[in-house]
């Protein structure tokens, strides 16, 4: 039981974390619902690589072919990434750009596995879905951003806990699930906002607390570099720079021998930020539900092809792996996706419903300021 000194601070705490955080967390709902079926979006707009039919032992094409391709469409960059989706072999997606660090002016060419050929370019950085994964992801601000929602989504679960506390004594005089529709307006939207919030309450928890791990992304593969990455190149640490890259294809074929039982996730060239200036960085994938979405970097010395280290990635990049398909619903296939959608609308509601009685509430208060100090009284009794 909650003393009223408690309740008071927990009611405190949920009001103005709620507050301080609703109209984000309505913006990041509104945003992550397209981002739940963007792959169906992509198909419905044309924006996705659709590759042609062909048997399923079709040769597989060069992965050197497959960058000649690539860079043929825009000359003088080079490559930056090779990555295929989990679900589709017969694609590769080949990002450019000017230099290996580059955060701007990048393209992507999506090339057919089988045939070498050009399917599509995804545009990066323009479109309907660029600017909701871009809102979502980072407001349009890079890493500040990144942050700053991940604050927001500290203060979303300190709300949700706070929520919860206070749900126990609210329901006291009340059956669970019980709306007072005989009541005012004001108090049935009460009733459906604390109703919805504690059914929806896990779910939201889970996706605010996946969501806030997925913004220290950036922090986590810096952390990361400095720390295993490092010690995987220190060998090279004073070898002259490369003058010419050797063979893709054999730098992967040598990665696929030491890690037999795995799969291709993508391919960083040498310089970018998840290789170094000396080596192909071939991150592999498990091949079940749960392992498909655990990299193994395999790190191959970008001229000879031979395999100079692969280790586990640690716990913390292991956790933001983990979360990031846990925060879209993208473990159980369409079925988990239309219930993460069903749940998105839901807490759209929530959120929406929290802010409209707040607003209602100072609305009241404004209104019995101005009532004598009898009348204000009464009214008091009668909406208590």
């Amino acid at each position: 039981m909650l003393s009223a000194r408690a309740l008071r601070t927990w009611s405190w705490l949920h009001k103005w974390t709620s507050l301080v955080c609703t109209v984000f967390m309505l913006l990041l709902c509104l945003t992550g619902l397209p981002l739940i079926f963007h792959h169906e979006i992509g198909h419905l707009l044309g924006t996705e690589a659709e590759p042609a039919d062909m048997a399923a032992d079709a040769p597989r094409a060069s992965l050197d072919a497959v960058m000649q391709t690539a860079l043929a469409r825009h000359p003088g960059k080079g490559g930056m990434f090779v990555s295929q989706e989990e679900d589709d072999d017969r694609v590769w997606y080949v990002t450019l750009s000017d230099t290996p660090t580059s955060n701007d002016n990048l393209k992507q060419v999506a090339v057919d596995a089988r045939s070498a050929q050009t399917l599509a370019e995804p545009q990066l950085d323009r479109g309907f879905m660029y600017v909701m994964r871009s809102l979502h992801i980072d407001l349009f601000s890079g890493l500040p951003g990144m942050l700053f929602l991940g604050f927001m989504a500290l203060l979303l679960l300190i709300a949700l806990v706070s929520g919860a506390v206070l749900y126990a004594p609210f329901m006291r005089k009340l059956r669970f699930a019980e709306v007072r529709r005989e009541r005012s307006t004001r108090i049935k939207w009460l009733d459906l906002h604390n109703l919805l919030g504690i059914v929806t309450l896990v779910w939201f928890f889970v996706v605010g607390a996946t969501g806030m791990i997925n913004t220290w992304a950036d922090l986590l593969v810096k952390a990361w570099q400095f720390g295993e990455m490092a010690e995987m190149v220190a060998p090279y640490k004073n070898a002259p720079p490369l003058t010419q890259l050797g063979s893709l294809e054999a730098a992967v074929q040598a990665a696929r021998r030491q890690e037999p039982d795995m799969k291709i996730a993508f391919i960083a060239f040498p310089g970018t930020s998840f290789s170094s200036p000396h080596h192909y960085g071939v991150f592999m994938r498990g091949t079940e539900a749960l392992t498909s979405r655990l990299l193994k970097p395999v790190l191959v010395d970008a001229q000879t092809a031979q395999v100079t280290d692969s280790r586990k990635l640690p716990w913390y990049l292991t956790a933001l792996l983990v979360s990031q398909p846990l925060h879209f619903g993208d473990y159980g296939g369409k079925p988990m996706q239309i219930i993460w959608a069903a749940l998105d609308i839901i807490t759209l509601f929530v959120l929406g419903s929290g802010l409209y009685l707040w607003l209602a509430k100072r609305k009241t208060a404004r209104q019995d300021a101005t009532q004598p100090s009898g009348e204000s009284a009464q009214l008091a009794e009668l909406r208590s």
